[in-house]
């Protein structure tokens, strides 16, 4: 099978419990003979199952896709047919099942939603349906605000019905098995992709089974060089590792039955990703992980695991600080197990996993083991009521959808949410409930974690019966007591540098928004009419309710108050927002000036690449070398920038960085009036020229700030043009500074330099 190959041969001769998620045998079969393989594995797990409804839906998915092939030439059926075994491998219900043989019939075929739901029920057929919405995602690692998009829309299919997701993971993992047939780009896209929003989304969900494969896989297409030396130099000591690995199970399967303990005991080396992770954030090479396999060990009851893990403890020395104990305190994804550290014979650690049979499907198949095959009409009774109360991630960036209208900081809070490799901390209340945080959260992540009243009024805190510090970082078993006050100011900015926690950092920030709403708003008017004033623009020619409903909802808020509020604090620009209203006035109020003769050079030119590139007479384009091309103020590109070139009316064309908003937000018909472009390779990005680059520093106000940053462009020999600084009644300061460079490794390293002076926040660069 595609994408798991080396790592079977690493496993070789070890006994596992599937080792690797959702094992097949190969890719590329007869789709009669895949069929058969799907009905042995729905009877596996549920023998007298009813296949009435999965071998109608083979039938009628073989004949609407009878026409179409994939790109490796196999027949589209294939396709379809795999993602049911791979449903079927995490013994999903019936209607899973044959939703996901469906999954493309709707939009790569003549059926249509009524006949799905006329040939399988209603049920079916809202499955089909939101996998079908979600298959209209798309998606760019460098378009932020498209991914945030695609991210929101999943997570309310979700809350409809989790089983859509389930079915989108097993479509996304066979189709990045088959990855080698899409070009290099191709697959670097989708593997990024994977990496940024599949992957972590089956971690949330618990189905490690998927989680891992779409890993390891993705690894393997986006860095192909780390992926197969990591496969040469796991290779070159595997014989070594096996022995070992075959020594430890054997002598603790000899224990466990001298100390009466009914156990199944496996050895497995770890995932590529994961152990190319540890290498990583560790700063350190293969030979120097040491975890680099476990062992696993599955017995009947809670009761034995304890048990199992003296006789354990009693066999090899456990490494102090190494013991984690999620039986009693699970994971958020329901994740539930003993770990442990030890002290092999000849001094080799190793990682020991204690669990039941039914933790360890919980720990295999996530959600997804919930969802067991059912005779009964409706499959989704029970399990949401019984679930519920175990996806509260889900609720809570639901929440977020709710309160926030930014997609660029609703994206950045689920990063952090969605961290793959995050440790929690388990801590307690003074009434005895477990909170579980992110490792190094403090007193004000647990506080947010109650109530953000209890956040917003905190004053203090003590751990222990005892006052601290409230950046103390919390430790596991630590008892919390919150002290908070009427009289509290509310939280302070500077929480947001010491707090862990998306949820923390969300509320911060939305008490802040909130609390400095009506200070923003007036700050927003009070730019728009100086904008105008200095443009000689009719402001109220251009504020009509009309045009202004269709800015608000081409930046995604809700009313005019939220985009004169985000002018106010800095999230959009003034000028970006006036421009917007003046194209809408003058579409009302003159024809539009078509010149027929640019947009067809537009058409021909669109089959190569522009080159740009400076010139004695100032900026040339190749292709279109006699319209007038100069870079556009609202992002100021340099050399080593990703650009776009904009045809304008009259004004040629106009240079911009792709990731400028003005850029992301056009509507269909200016979209045509975009052309690819590039800098002229010159060897170097520094290309010698002179670029005017703008920056958005925050930091918090302090005697010799404006002198450290100053000393920074002084000593970096960098002419600053423009400076302006404001500071807010809470302390922060916001500065806006443009500055000439030769190009992006330039401006790469003058951030770097700044982000290093003391009490700066962040720094992010003007898009628009």
């Amino acid at each position: 099978m595609a994408g798991t190959l080396e790592y079977e041969q690493l496993n070789k001769n070890l006994e596992m419990v599937d080792g690797h998620a959702v094992k097949a045998p190969e890719d590329y079969q007869d789709p009669e003979e895949l069929y058969q393989a799907l009905v042995a594995r729905v009877r596996k797990y549920h023998p007298s199952a009813d296949i009435s409804l999965i071998e109608k839906a083979y039938r009628i998915g073989k004949e609407a896709h009878k026409d179409q092939l994939r790109k490796s030439g196999e027949p589209y059926i294939i396709h379809p047919l795999w993602v049911g075994i791979i449903l079927a491998d995490l013994e999903m219900d019936k209607e899973t099942i044959v939703a996901g043989m469906l999954h493309d019939a709707v939009e790569d075929t003549d059926m249509t939603l009524e006949d799905i739901t006329t040939e399988f029920g209603e049920e079916v057929a809202l499955l089909v349906d939101g996998v079908t919405k979600l298959g209209q995602l798309s998606y760019s690692k460098d378009k932020l605000e498209v991914q945030a998009e695609n991210l929101r829309k999943m997570f309310l299919a979700m809350a409809k019905d989790i089983r859509v997701i389930i079915i989108k993971l097993a479509d996304r993992l066979h189709n990045m098995r088959t990855l080698e047939f899409m070009t290099p780009e191709k697959q670097k896209e989708k593997a990024r992709e994977t990496m940024d929003i599949y992957a972590p989304i089956a971690q949330r969900l618990g189905i490690s089974k998927i989680k891992t494969e779409l890993d390891d896989l993705s690894l393997k297409y986006y860095q192909p060089e780390v992926y197969y030396q990591l496969v040469k130099d796991l290779n070159a000591r595997k014989t070594e590792r096996e022995e070992f690995v075959q020594q430890i199970v054997a002598e603790v399967s000899k224990h466990m039955k001298n100390a009466h303990i009914k156990a199944k005991v496996y050895g497995r080396v770890k995932h590529f990703f994961s152990i190319y992770k540890k290498m990583v954030n560790q700063n350190k090479t293969l030979d120097q992980v040491y975890d680099l396999f476990a062992v696993r060990i599955i017995v009947d009851t809670v009761k034995d695991c304890y048990a199992a893990l003296g006789v354990i403890h009693e066999m090899y020395t456990p490494i102090p600080g190494r013991f984690k104990d999620y039986i009693a305190m699970p994971k958020p994804n329901m994740y539930q197990s003993l770990h442990t550290t030890l002290m092999g014979p000849a001094g080799q650690p190793f990682e020991i996993q204690i669990r039941t049979e039914e933790m360890h499907k919980t720990a295999e198949y996530g959600i997804a083991a919930h969802w067991k095959y059912k005779e009964s009409g409706d499959s989704t009774k029970n399990v949401k009521t019984r679930e519920e109360e175990k996806l509260s991630w889900l609720r809570q960036i639901l929440e977020w959808q709710r309160d926030m209208s930014d997609n660029r900081e609703f994206l950045n809070l689920l990063k952090g949410d969605l961290d793959l490799f995050q440790e929690d901390v388990y801590c307690f209340t003074p009434k005895g409930d477990v909170k579980n945080l992110p490792n190094g959260s403090t007193p004000v992540d647990f506080a947010y974690a109650i109530h953000s009243a209890v956040g917003n009024k905190m004053v203090g805190a003590r751990v222990n019966g005892k006052l601290v510090n409230i950046d103390y970082k919390i430790q596991n078993g630590d008892r919390i007591e919150i002290l908070t006050s009427q009289n509290s100011k509310g939280p302070s900015r500077d929480w947001l540098n010491i707090v862990k926690s998306t949820q923390a950092k969300n509320k911060i920030n939305q008490w802040f928004k909130k609390e400095f709403k009506e200070d923003n708003i007036i700050r927003g008017k009070e730019l728009i009419q100086s904008y105008c004033k200095s443009k000689t623009i009719n402001l109220p020619d251009i504020l009509k309710p009309k045009y202004q409903q269709i800015v608000q909802k081409k930046y995604g808020f809700r009313d005019w108050d939220a985009v004169l509020a985000a002018i106010g604090h800095g999230g959009l620009k003034e000028g970006q927002v006036v421009n917007r209203l003046l194209e809408e006035y003058e579409k009302e109020h003159k024809k539009e000036i078509t010149d027929e003769t640019i947009l067809e050079r537009i058409s021909e030119a669109n089959t190569q690449k522009v080159h740009i590139a400076k010139s004695k007479s100032g900026i040339v384009v190749k292709g279109i070398n006699d319209m007038a091309v100069r870079f556009s103020k609202c992002c100021n590109p340099v050399p080593g920038d990703e650009i776009v070139g904009f045809v304008t009316r009259g004004r040629g064309m106009s240079i911009h960085r792709t990731d400028c908003i003005n850029m992301l937000h056009l509507s269909d018909a200016e979209r045509g009036r975009l052309i690819d472009a590039e800098w002229e390779d010159t060897g170097d990005a520094d290309d010698g020229g002179q670029y005017l680059a703008e920056l958005k520093m925050y930091a918090h106000d302090r005697q010799g700030l404006l002198m450290d940053i100053t000393k920074v462009f002084t000593e970096a020999k960098i002419d600053v043009k423009n400076m302006n600084i404001r500071t807010s009644k809470r302390g922060t300061a916001t500065l806006d500074m443009g500055f000439i460079v030769r190009g992006r490794d330039e401006l790469n390293g003058l951030i770097e330099k700044l982000r290093q002076i003391e009490s700066v926040i962040d720094i992010e660069r003007t898009t628009g």
